[in-house]
Parts: structure tokens; sequence; C-alpha cells
């Protein structure tokens, strides 16, 4: 039964869709916040706990995380990751089963990508209480918290890494829904996928003055338009267009009156990049393009917050990832290109040991568009048995050397 077959197994997951479907909608319906996943928590815990032979664990690393680990004898340790927090975004989709939390919405899927995971623990448990040949270790883990960062500047991956969920694992493994591409469509794509996300505040600094008497001060707004120009050039004249690199400034905040001339202009932006050279050369050019007030009698300070490293997707696991999908889907359209320059703390966990993400299409076939982290955002629900049995099947092939 460790060899389970193709249609067997495409078999098994649709027995378990609706449930996936029903899953998904419950969580959907009560999303909560990073760190603060405790009624999801809860549902996960009693889930996995009805497995037989599975062990749960709640609260390691985060007090909202869920660690379920089915093992047997001697053989590979396989980690499956699901993130479970959502976000601060008031629900537009009108579905009878939107948010119940006014201003909390699954707005990028993890409902989705929790109800996939617990259904592949589910399948699983079956496949393991009848295959007593099939020998190793299957950890499903619940993770909280991959959209924000608490007071300690940490998302929720670091924490789990730290209390050593990932010891003795060989390969770990995620996905992420993915309204860019209608079902039918996977991306998958080796090294390089998602993006460092570093942040930036700076204040530019001048003496301020009288709106009616310019010359007797220095205006670090005047100072602004230079350094903007300095900015926006460094993407198109410092990186190469070979490299993936984005600096947006998000927030600009000067003056108090019409006739004042203010003493500060602060800013604050994201970097985004893929390889570490890249992300320290945005950091150095930066810092040099607001250096230009001092040519004109200012002052500056500057200072970077570094957020999640790129997600770097392990080729030896997206050549199992690969197989399963042709294996189970020949005619499944496989993407080979990166994700785009989003972060994902999953990163963490495919920095530490070798790991996969792919992302699921998951687009409704009517074009209309259901961004990521939009008030729209939705799935097409057909996508979730997909998500479910590439997971089951990868895992699989794994653990039986079918690799």
């Amino acid at each position: 039964m460790s060899r389970l077959n193709n249609p067997e197994l495409r078999d098994r997951v649709q027995k378990v869709t609706p449930n996936i479907s029903r899953w998904r909608r419950q969580l959907h319906a009560n999303p909560e916040l990073s760190f603060l996943e405790y009624q999801t928590a809860n549902f996960v815990y009693e889930k996995l706990t009805a497995i037989q032979g599975m062990r749960v664990e709640k609260g390691v690393g985060a007090e909202t995380s869920v660690i379920g680990t089915l093992s047997r004898g001697e053989g590979p340790t396989i980690a499956i990751r699901a993130d479970m927090d959502a976000l601060p975004i008031r629900e537009e989709t009108g579905h009878g089963f939107a948010s119940k939390n006014e201003g909390v919405m699954h707005a990028c899927g993890h409902d989705a990508h929790t109800a996939i995971v617990i259904a592949v623990a589910k399948i699983f448990g079956e496949i393991w209480n009848t295959s007593l040949d099939l020998q190793g270790t299957v950890k499903f883990i619940f993770q909280p918290a991959e959209e924000d960062m608490d007071a300690f500047g940490k998302s929720g991956a670091p924490y789990l890494i730290e209390a050593g969920v990932l010891d003795g694992v060989d390969f770990v493994l995620a996905l992420h829904v993915d309204p860019e591409y209608e079902v039918g469509n996977v991306r998958v794509h080796d090294g390089y996928s998602m993006a460092n996300v570093d942040v930036f505040q700076a204040t530019i600094k001048g003496s301020g003055g009288h709106g009616a008497y310019p010359h007797l001060g220095t205006d670090p707004i005047w100072m602004l338009g230079p350094v903007l120009q300095a900015i926006h050039g460094i993407v198109a004249r410092n990186i190469s267009p070979l490299e993936a690199a984005v600096i947006s400034i998000g927030e600009i905040k000067a003056g108090s009156r019409s006739n004042i001339i203010p003493t500060e202009v602060f800013l604050q932006g994201t970097m985004r990049s893929y390889t570490p050279e890249v992300r320290d050369a945005l950091i150095h050019r930066l810092k040099n393009a607001f250096s230009i007030v001092e040519s004109f009698g200012g002052a500056y300070t500057f200072e970077t917050t570094k957020g999640e490293p790129a997600l770097f997707n392990h080729k030896d696991v997206n050549i199992v990832l690969k197989k399963s999908i042709q294996e189970l889907y020949p005619m499944l359209v496989i993407n080979d290109i990166p994700f785009g320059l989003a972060g994902e703390d999953f990163s963490h966990m495919a920095n530490t040991v070798p790991g996969a993400m792919f992302f699921l299409g998951c687009a409704y076939l009517d074009g209309v568009k259901r961004d990521l982290h939009t008030p729209t955002f939705d799935i097409d629900e057909s996508c979730l048995s997909i998500g479910a049995a590439i997971m089951t099947k990868t895992v699989l092939n794994f653990l039986t050397g079918n690799t």
C-alpha cells in the first residue's frame, strides 16, 4: 500500500475533498491575526488528534503553533508547513462564509493552506495505519505569524526553527495559492523565487524657517527633490537589469503649516531583491542617495531593518515535486518562473534545511482579478484537492525512495 498508485491516491483525495472545502470555509469565517491564532490552533489540534498514531504538540516555539508527527522505523524525515494567520483587511467578497471578525480576513489563502495540510495529514494517517512497510517520519507544521513580526522583529518561522521543529528534517515542503494563474497551473522554480524584504527609514534635516524668507535657512523639502531622483535611479542605473530589485517609498511626512519651512522630512519604504549581493548594493546605494543633502547644507539619518531572506527553492526537492505532479496530473501546466518580489517567511525554513514552495493556481476562469492582500481575494476551491494530492504524492515519493 505504500506504493499507492496514482488512481488510488486521487480517489483518496476525492473522498476527503468535501471536508477540505468545509474546513477552509470554517477557517475563512474565523480569521485571526498573527500570533493570535488561538481558535485556529484549537481547530487544527482537534483534527490532528483524531488521526490514529499521530503525535500532536501545541505551543512549540510559539504559543499558537501545532505540530503533528507520524513516525515509524528508519527512513527520511519530511516536513510539510502550513501558515495559519490572516490579515487586517475588511472582506468584500460577499460570501456566505465571509469573515465574522470585522477588519480581519484570510486575504492571502492561509485558510486554504491549513485545510490542505490537514487533508494531507488525514490521508497519511489512513496510509500509515494500513501500510506497515512505510518507514520514516512525516511532520505537519502548522505555523503562526507568517504575515507579521512581533516587537522583537520575528515572524513565526524563526521561533519554530529555534525550538527545534526542523531538527533531523531532510526536506521541507510548502505551497501557496496563486491567483495570478488559473486552476490547472502550478509554478515551480529552482533557486531564488521570492524576495529579501528590507525596510528603510530616513530623515532629511535642515534648519527650517519662515516661508517668506527661504534664503535665511536650509529647506529639507527642497533637498528631497534630488534625493528622490537619486533613489529612483538606483535600480534603473546601478543594478543590472538582469537582477531582481525594487525600491519603493511608501511614506513621506513633513511640515505643519503653509508658511513654515519644516526642519525635517521623514521617509520610509521597502527594498526587495533576490541575491545577497544585490541586497547589500541596494542598502549601500540608498544611503549614498541620502548623503546628497550634505552638499546642500543639510544632514540625514538612515537606518534599515532586514526582514525575511529570499526564498531559495532547492532543486533536488523540486525534482521530486515536479515528478510527483507529472505522475499525478500529466496535463497540469508547470510554469518554471519565479514567484515575484513579495516576501515569505518559509524562506527561513528553506534556508535551514533543503526545501521548496510551489505556487498552486487558484484563479477562476472568469478573468476577474482577485489578488492577494485585497478585500476581494478569493480562490476557486477546485484547487484544494490538487494541492492535497501533490503534497501527498511528493512526500510518498520521498519516503519510498521513488525519487
